[in-house]
């Protein structure tokens, strides 16, 4: 039995207003009077069982009633106790069919309580909305801007948490055995988007695949709605008419393809239809007939083929091997039938293939039943062999059933002795009697009983809503607290990023104004001295004659990056650490200054950076001039080797003359 039942009737029209009373193990209580969203928000947060009414479009139109359903919570069922449109009965008549108290008819609030209670009993029909089916989509949480060399890596970087997530979903799926069909876009070495179609209701994935908002990867979990609104009963099932037994070949996918063949290989029915629901896949078939066998033309059988075998408890048949085209095309070359596209193609191919390997088990049935004159039964027979009785089995329960039941005839007696009859009649009538006063005292002591139990559901029913206004109190304070805090850091970090962007925009208005006055030069500045750098440095501002580059990092540089520098005519070179030396000395031999941060002080924000006129100039001149000295030194210290070299080869030509004299 349901803990909470709401009953809703409809007060205004315009503006829109209702009634509403709860029903809550046995106690009724009414809750007021509600707009339609505050009406939605209510039930949201009470979260009950069932909302009844006695019309549901008292909601306003299909839109309305479908937003209403969206809104309710999982497992919340929206029922019209006065039954399916067209064949509804009065309100009031089913309260008295189920023994409940009428009192003002024109008050909303006596139509709601009346509509809870008939729910309460199981009266009434569930509108359902969606098909047991769910659109799970893995795109991208954010847009990837203009590109860039940066933009690419991130790009790759989504795209690989894209194909990482898409098989956690496929996993998850997998281990728990639901059948799903799955669409994706590759690209960049991952997958830029996934579409899952999961055969199974939203309370089934629940806690299984859980929605993602807000970062790279998004997880959107979308059910998929029907195309018109369905009543079912809440209680009962529907009667289940006789059906040919047929044998159901189907190809899923995006489109779907049906075909039908009967047990004497005759075409039925073919079909195909893009997006077809699962629900409308079942109508299909069973509209059709009673399906023995479900066929599919690969192997493994994919999952959705599997789900319906398993729901008309048919044997599933799968070909030892994927059928090739030509197969399929000589096979609908032997029924002499022409299909309207490749789906209907492969699944009337699977029926009839299917049929194939049975044939000759039904032609031998056939023989038989010809032989014993039960050929009239051979579809139903043919069917209970396929399910795996035995002929003798099949044919036993076809005919048994068939057989009508002989009434036995009473024997008459010419002389009967009624005075053993009465005297039990007399002793069962004092039998009675004393059961019936039996009966009479069991009648008080449950309805004492029953009065201690209603004390009781008053009380547990007064302690539940304060437990649940409780917890949902508790909930709420905890959420709050939660958001506040997250706000908190939020603001601290946006702060903090405010104070460091207003002292660097100070700094730069101020290096700004002295590059206009004249008295400071701009540098361009380079993170690492690199050819990606310098083709980043390149797009954004090309270099030309006289530019003066501020290197953060020159490791790991060669000649070449160097011999590029030079051709571009700099001025000079500042850098935060040692230059090496391939690179220094290729720049030292063109006379290209380079300077460091203990030559030269440089001002910088981010990618900007000045460094003064003058004192840019005075350390030029003295790198130049040392250069010059140590060039002059190195000249005389080679001269003064060549005069020493000289004055030893002279000795040695000296001594070599005395000897020979």
């Amino acid at each position: 039995m349901p803990i909470l039942i709401l009953g809703v009737d409809v007060i205004s029209q315009n503006p829109k207003r209702f009634a509403v009373v709860s029903w809550f193990n046995g106690k009724l209580e009414k809750k007021g009077e509600f707009t339609y969203y505050r009406l939605i928000r209510f039930v949201r947060a009470k979260r009950p069982h069932i909302v009844a009414m006695d019309n549901i479009y008292e909601l306003g139109s299909d839109r309305d009633v479908m937003r209403f359903i969206k809104a309710l919570s999982r497992g919340t069922k929206l029922v019209q106790v006065t039954g399916r449109p067209g064949e509804q009965r009065s309100l009031w008549n089913l309260a008295r069919e189920n023994g409940i108290r009428i009192g003002d008819k024109f008050d909303p609030y006596e139509e709601a309580k009346v509509c809870a209670l008939l729910a309460s009993k199981g009266v009434g029909q569930e509108i359902v909305a969606f098909e047991d089916e769910v659109i799970v989509k893995v795109v991208r949480g954010r847009s990837q801007g203009k590109g860039g060399w940066s933009q690419d890596r991130y790009r790759r970087r989504v795209h690989n948490l894209l194909q990482n997530k898409v098989r956690e979903i496929e996993e998850s799926l997998r281990r728990a055995n639901i059948p799903f069909d799955l669409e994706v876009e590759e690209r960049d070495y991952g997958i830029s988007r996934g579409e899952f179609r999961v055969y199974a209701s939203r309370e089934e994935l629940a806690g299984l695949i859980k929605p993602m908002r807000g970062g790279d990867v998004e997880v959107r979990v979308e059910p998929v709605e029907r195309k018109n609104i369905e009543f079912v009963p809440l209680k009962g099932e529907r009667a289940i008419r006789k059906r040919k037994n047929v044998i159901v070949g189907v190809d899923p996918g995006i489109t779907v393809g049906i075909g039908v063949v009967d047990l004497d290989g005759r075409v039925v029915a073919v079909y195909s239809e893009r997006n077809m629901a699962v629900s409308d896949i079942f109508r299909f078939i069973s509209d059709v007939g009673h399906p023995i066998i479900i066929a599919t033309d690969v192997t493994p059988a994919p999952g959705l083929v599997e789900k319906i075998a398993r729901s008309f408890k048919a044997s599933l048949f799968t070909p030892r091997e994927d059928l090739r085209v030509e197969e399929k095309n000589e096979l609908l070359r032997n029924l002499g039938i022409e299909v309207e596209d490749d789906h209907q193609r492969d699944a009337l191919a699977a029926a009839y293939k299917a049929y194939l390997r049975l044939k000759p088990k039904l032609e031998h049935i056939d023989a038989k039943l010809r032989a014993l004159g039960l050929s009239r039964q051979r579809n139903e027979i043919k069917a209970l062999v396929i399910q795996g009785y035995n002929l003798g089995e099949a044919i036993t329960k076809v005919t048994v059933k068939e057989r009508p039941k002989e009434e036995p005839k009473p024997e008459v007696s010419e002389s009967v002795d009624f005075t053993p009859y009465v005297e039990k009649i007399k002793e069962l009538e004092k039998t009675i009697e004393m059961l019936e006063k039996e009966n009479q005292e069991l009648r008080a002591l449950i309805h004492e009983q029953r009065s201690i139990i209603e004390r009781l559901e008053r009380k547990i029913g007064e302690y539940d809503d304060k437990v649940r206004e409780r917890i949902l109190r508790s909930k709420e304070i905890e959420n709050r607290d939660k958001r506040i805090a997250y706000l908190e850091k939020e603001l601290r970090e946006a702060k903090g990023i405010i104070e460091k962007l207003s002292r660097d925009l100070v700094l730069t208005k101020r290096m700004h104004l002295l590059e206009l006055r004249g008295s400071a030069i701009p540098l361009k500045v380079l993170d690492s001295l690199t050819w990606d750098e310098l083709k980043r440095l390149e797009r954004s501002t090309p270099l030309k004659k006289d530019d003066v580059i501020y290197i953060l990092n020159p490791a790991g540089a060669g000649r070449s990056i160097a011999e590029y520098l030079i051709k571009k005519n700099i001025r000079a070179v500042v850098s935060a650490r040692e230059l090496p030396n391939l690179v220094y000395d290729a720049l030292k031999e063109e006379k290209i200054p380079v300077l460091y941060e203990d030559d030269v002080e440089v001002k910088r924000v981010d990618e900007f950076a000045i460094v003064d006129r003058e004192e840019l100039e005075k350390a030029i001149e003295k790198r130049l001039h040392e250069w010059e000295e140590e060039e002059k030194e190195r000249k005389v210290k080679e001269f003064l080797q060549i005069v020493e070299e000289y004055k030893i080869e002279r000795l040695k030509e000296l001594r070599g003359k005395a000897e020979k004299e």
